[in-house]
């Protein structure tokens, strides 16, 4: 056997030292090494001896931004129309963003992919929606990996790269990315904002909130507004109020720490909610209709050199009534419902130029870009062919006749009213192009404006761009202005490729052409574009969730050239044959390459899959037991009380008519339940989409006492029929009434909670949040 040597301690001790000062020299050469995050703080350059009187200290530092890396605002708007806001050729009036494009550039030719929380992931992750899990919405979410609407940590987010490359980081308003069944107290955590890379988030988990009586959180908290609607609440002035503090005192103790802000107003997503005082300048501005207001926006397009020369204004579709073929009533209550989008379109645009001005008065203002994406795709058609007052009521299939709305109309758009505007007004806010959202075969679905200014960089230009852009390529813009790189690992997760590319070039360059190829899909309508020309396969309805038509092959594919067709008005496909079968060949690679399969047509079927449940909770129980404090859980982590019997069995104490308040509140003033308790005497309130059926006891409790609701189904599989409600308190009968029909699919925007309503109130008999004065021992809910 070799002997080994002997080495001495004081050799070893040498060796040690001469490999850590190495280690230390290639170490301090390298850092910050931003290949991978996190990026551990920086070398330690001092000296360590015995002691400290020997010794020098050297504080070591976390990673910084890269010197000259300009602050970054986001600002995406929810459902706007290529031709809505005067910007870019519309009639409602948007100073703030024209003054914005005024100083900066217009973009005239980027896409979305037709529905929100698809955009929104594209735009987060730089990855097309489909791979980042987001193929569609979370409301529809199917256990298939393209959409489940899981983020996975292989696609980190540009707040995440951000933050951990020294910027600070801030999300407001609407996060529609985050699954449902996954935003209560139970988590995870890691697909909220703040687990995506967000130091600070305040907003809403959903695809849309009551303004008034907005469903908060403040990260991973919920919190309630500062004041009422009476008293002059809305969710946007909030927003704006608290993006701007935030900036401020960012720029006050840190102003060399660059920051990301992602500014999401649910605006222009109905509900269409704005101040009553904002509708005023627009009425009556609306009556010539739908025709006469598509044909004026194009003509302003137009001359206004939004549009190329020798662009055709698309016709009206025969989904679509002329307006001189609707009778008075039709047309009375559908430009009411337009005046009143117009005046949230308006009102937004004022709340938005708050924050936009605050960011002129910044020191460092000149070094500050804002990409305003003016829309996550087109407008939107969902209101139907009459629009509705009660937008929940409509998505469930339920129609109020247009005589009933007439004595409601002073009243659009305030406190309580849930308004949505006709289609008609959709497809001309859409103008010059076909179709709407949720149509990613069209450019109606998938084209809105952008505008970016960042003075440093950009000077104006009159011109618009027409580089062809998709979401995610702002994404790897941002990186670029920054002088940062994409991460290969992110928390020790090896990364996919983004799939955006930087625009950065068209900030300078004028004929900057974007994009070589794009596919695009959503419910089955599809498209693919390469090199100017694209292919469309138009497939479902968007105000139509029930049906799903199925028979892929049998869908009519179109072929445009948009070089010189900006607004797919011509199509060439029985020209250029050959094309368009060599496009559909490149959609079909692109549904392999970026996970699209498998096609899924469904709307409401899609609404009735099995979601996942609550983490950690019994995917087969039937019996649900509460406690005082359990607010704030979404509809599809809560009993789903629909299209079956079941009861409701409450355990409380009360001190007579000094007790008040609710024991359990479900829904919202759209549609829900609610149990609660008025000077003692309890009450259950049944909410059929505003038309309320009320059960009630009539002696104050006072002391302990068992109250059940009993609802017996009738229905069987028939989904929204009626039943029997009974009401008992320690076993003697209080009340007995029918229901003529139920809720079939969703209460709407609102929550589940124990102990008070938060949010939009299930009925107008109380105010939000209506805590429970006395004690809830515990609230169970069986399904039968």
């Amino acid at each position: 056997m070799r002997k080994m040597k002997t080495i001495s301690p004081q050799v070893a001790g040498l060796a040690a030292c001469c490999f850590i000062l190495l280690s230390f020299s290639l170490f301090a050469a390298e850092w910050p090494d931003r290949s991978r995050l996190p990026i551990p703080l920086s070398p330690f350059k001092g000296k360590i001896g015995e002691n400290y009187k020997v010794s020098e200290m050297d504080w070591q530092e976390p990673v910084a931004a890269p010197e000259g890396a300009p602050n970054v605002v986001v600002i995406m708007l929810d459902d706007v129309g290529f031709g809505q806001t005067s910007t870019f050729g519309g009639q409602i009036p948007t100073p703030a963003l024209d003054q914005l494009a005024a100083e900066g550039l217009k973009y005239t030719r980027f896409h979305t992919t037709a529905i929100c929380g698809p955009t929104r992931a594209a735009l987060l992750t730089g990855r097309n929606h489909h791979v980042a899990g987001n193929g569609y919405l979370m409301e529809w979410a199917t256990g298939f990996p393209s959409y489940s609407t899981l983020i996975q940590k292989q696609t980190a987010t540009i707040g995440r790269v951000l933050k951990g490359n020294g910027y600070t980081t801030w999300w407001y308003g609407k996060n529609h990315n985050t699954p449902d069944w996954e935003t209560t107290v139970a988590g995870p955590f890691d697909r909220w904002p703040t687990g995506l890379g967000f130091d600070y988030f305040y907003g809403f988990n959903a695809g849309e909130t009551d303004q008034y009586y907005p469903v908060l959180f403040e990260n991973t908290t919920p919190v309630e507004p500062d004041k009422t609607p009476e008293e002059g609440y809305h969710l946007l002035t909030d927003m704006a109020d608290r993006a701007i503090s935030r900036m401020k005192f960012s720029e006050s103790v840190a102003p060399e720490k660059p920051f990301f802000m992602y500014f999401a107003p649910g605006a222009m997503h109905a509900p269409h909610q704005a101040p009553a005082k904002w509708r005023e300048p627009f009425k009556g501005a609306f009556d010539e209709g739908w025709d006469v207001y598509r044909e004026a926006i194009f003509q302003h397009q137009l001359e206004s050199g939004l549009l190329p020369k020798g662009t055709k204004l698309t016709p009206r579709p025969d989904w679509i009534r002329p307006w001189d073929t609707l009778n008075d009533t039709e047309k009375k209550v559908y430009a009411v419902l337009m005046e009143n989008y117009a005046a949230y379109m308006a009102f937004t645009d004022h709340e938005v130029g708050r924050l936009l001005d605050a960011i002129k008065e910044l020191p460092d203002a000149d070094n500050t870009m804002v990409i305003y994406i003016v829309g996550d795709n087109g407008a939107s058609s969902e209101g139907g062919p009459n629009g509705t007052f009660n937008e929940i009521a409509a998505l469930n299939g339920v129609q109020t006749p247009l005589e009933d709305l007439i004595p409601l109309l002073d009243t659009v758009g305030q406190p309580g009213s849930e308004p949505h505007y006709p289609m008609g007004w959709a497809w001309a806010g859409n103008a010059p192009f076909q179709w709407v959202k949720q149509i990613a075969s069209h450019l109606g679905g998938t084209r809105n404006p952008m505008v970016v200014s960042w003075p440093a960089k950009i000077k104006h230009d009159d011109k618009p761009r027409e580089a062809f852009l998709h979401v995610i390529d702002v994404f790897p813009t941002v990186l670029e202005a920054a002088s940062l790189p994409m991460p290969k690992s992110v928390d020790g997760v090896e990364q996919k490729p983004l799939e955006g590319a930087s625009f950065l070039a068209s900030f300078t360059d004028p004929s900057f052409e974007g994009r070589k190829s794009q596919y695009f899909e959503i419910l089955s309508n599809r498209s693919f574009y390469e090199d100017g020309w694209k292919a469309n396969a138009q497939h479902t309805l968007p105000w139509r969730q029930d049906l799903a038509p199925g028979n892929w092959d049998k869908d009519q594919w179109e072929l445009y050239y948009l070089p010189d067709d900006f607004s797919e008005a011509m199509n060439l496909a029985d020209k250029n044959p050959d094309k368009l079968e060599e496009l559909k060949a490149k959609f079909a690679l692109a549904m392999e390459e970026f996970n699209v399969l498998p096609l899924d047509d469904r709307g409401a079927a899609r609404l009735a899959v099995p979601k996942p449940g609550v983490p950690g909770a019994d995917p087969a129980g039937k019996v649900f037991t509460y406690y005082e404090g359990a607010t704030r859980i979404p509809e599809s982590a809560a009993p789903s009380m629909k299209n079956q019997s079941w009861t409701l069995t409450a355990k409380v104490k009360a001190e007579g008519d000094k007790t008040n308040g609710v024991v359990l509140g479900y829904g919202g003033l759209a549609a829900g339940l609610s149990l609660y308790l008025e000077k003692g005497v309890p009450v259950f309130v049944y909410n059929y989409f505003g038309d309320d059926t009320k059960l009630k006891g009539s002696a104050p409790i006072d002391g302990k006492a068992t109250l059940v609701v009993d609802f017996a189904y009738d229905g069987g599989d028939k989904p929204g029929a009626g039943g029997v409600v009974t009401f008992s308190q320690d076993g003697k009968l209080l009340a007995q009434e029918s229901l003529k029909s139920t809720v079939p699919g969703r209460f709407g925007i609102d929550t589940f909670g124990v102990g008070e309503d938060t949010g939009q109130p299930v009925t107008r008999d109380y105010q939000a949040p209506n805590k429970f004065t006395g004690e809830i021992e515990q609230v169970t809910v069986e399904m039968k």
